[in-house]
């Protein structure tokens, strides 16, 4: 499973002007929702509901918000990368500034488990990190993320 399979280039966006992790989650879900095919609100609830477990703020300026919906084919992502950090209830107790959400099918256990896995690997590499906050371009930011799968599955 290749990130590029999940993230199309316009599943990437640039928010300005946020300040909540409310107010991302729904930027998000809105983009996700596009290129499932289904309500922002749907996808907004699957997310939000995971996230009341506990916070998928990962630390370092990370989160990877997650969750299972019915009716969507695949894993999707989405990507977004914040002007200004918000507080997200991170691990670190860090604001965030970087995040993927992927939603999964619901039964789509051993995929959405491999796509978290693939994801956090690719966030976890310091040299990607510094590559995606030197940037406000999508278009960029889908490629070194994209690149950064190819170069780990190279490796």
């Amino acid at each position: 499973m290749e990130l590029a399979d999940l993230l199309a280039e316009e599943s990437v966006i640039v928010c300005t002007g946020l300040r909540s992790k409310n107010d991302i989650l729904e930027q998000l879900a809105a983009v996700a929702a596009r290129a499932a095919g289904v309500a922002p609100d749907a996808v907004y609830r699957a997310i939000s509901e995971r996230e009341s477990l506990g916070s998928t703020g990962l630390g370092n300026g990370i989160a990877i918000p997650h969750g299972k919906l019915a009716g969507i084919p695949r894993v999707i992502a989405a990507f977004g990368r914040l002007e200004q950090p918000i507080e997200f209830d991170a691990l670190d107790d860090q604001p965030v500034d970087l995040l993927m959400l992927l939603l999964a099918p619901t039964g789509a256990g051993a995929d959405h488990l491999k796509a978290l896995a693939r994801v956090a690997r690719i966030l976890r590499t310091d040299a990607v990190v510094s590559e995606l906050r030197d940037t406000l371009d999508p278009a960029r930011l889908h490629a070194i993320l994209t690149r950064q799968v190819e170069a780990t599955q190279a490796a």
